[in-house]
């Protein structure tokens, strides 16, 4: 149980990661302003967490 606990944590560090280095791309790509690019972090990093979250459950009560 902690194995796994441990790995999904070091799994969802590398995808937030990945995932705000994509999302900087996006910004500096389509020149979206700095005063919205928080805005946009926020609402990716938000629904990426919510995804992993759902995923761990799953595992945990698959």
């Amino acid at each position: 149980m902690v194995s796994v606990i441990g790995l999904f944590i070091a799994f969802t560090v590398f995808i937030i990661y990945a995932i705000n280095r994509m999302t900087n791309k996006l910004c500096v790509q389509k020149e979206i302003p700095n005063e919205r690019q928080p805005k946009v972090f926020r609402t990716i990093n938000i629904l990426i967490l919510i995804l992993l979250l759902s995923s761990y459950v799953e595992i945990l009560y698959a």
